[in-house]
Parts: C-alpha cells; structure tokens; sequence
C-alpha cells in the first residue's frame, strides 16, 4: 500500500490512522533517509493510540517509551546498533513487546533479527515537502484509506 503526504500534518494524520490500528505485539520497522519523516510519522502513531504528542527522536537514547493507558509505545533508534549483541546490549530483548507495540528507526541495520510478522514502513522523500509511505506487511491498514 503506497500513500502520499504533502507535509509534515498530512504525514501526522497517516500515522495517526496506523496508531488506531495498532495492536499489542505490533512491531513497526521503518526504513527511510535522515530527514524522511519517520519521527513525525511516529509522532502521529502516538497520537493516534491516544498517548499524545510526546515524541522525539531517540537519536541519543536509543529507546524512548511512550505510555498509554491501552499499551505503550517503544520507539527505538538503530542507527548505531548492527548486531544481535548490539541489540542485546542496547535492552532490546528485554521490552515486554508481545503487550505493547513498537516503532524501530534505522532498522535496515537490525532487519535480520526482527520477527516474520513485522510491518515494514518505507518513507522516502519525493519533494519539498512530499512524502512516499509504502506499508508493507500491514494489510489491515489499508481499512484506514476506505
């Protein structure tokens, strides 16, 4: 399923859609250049499973955790990490994901080690201000566009 959004509301207002939607043990991958819009797109994940506005990019943490009165959010950083030992180190492993969802930036360096069922999201830059989101592995999404 391939969207189009022409600023940085437009891609809020897609990810809020998918935060709706979101289930507990649902694990997002994105893949995406510096600058594409993957923390504004996890922004609108937020405010869609009703956490709120409260995201930031969690270049220097590694994990930001967002908490929810349904199930929290662990929005996780990759850019640094590019094995399993890395990821062991970072806590990875050690989330309760099968309760809670997650939203993974940079997971091109990781997409070996994340489970079958993971819903991949592709946002590339195409102008300005427009963005390409392609979602893949999320069929039930696609309801949101109806």
């Amino acid at each position: 399923m391939k969207i189009i959004v022409n600023s940085p509301e437009e891609t809020i207002a897609a990810g809020e859609k998918i935060g709706r939607l979101l289930k507990k043990g649902d694990m997002i991958a994105y893949k995406g250049g510096l600058g594409a819009g993957k923390t504004t797109f996890t922004r609108g994940i937020a405010i869609g499973m009703g956490i709120g506005d409260v995201v930031s990019s969690p270049t220097f943490a590694l994990v930001n955790e967002y908490h929810g009165t349904g199930m929290n959010l662990y929005h996780f950083d990759m850019y640094r990490i590019d094995s399993e030992e890395g990821m062991e180190s970072a806590g990875f492993y050690d989330y309760p994901f099968d309760e809670n969802a997650a939203v993974i930036e940079w997971s091109e360096n990781i997409s070996e080690f994340l489970p079958r069922n993971t819903i991949y999201i592709t946002i590339e830059r195409t102008g300005e201000n427009e963005r390409e989101i392609t979602i893949e592995g999320g069929e039930r999404f696609a309801s949101a566009w109806d």
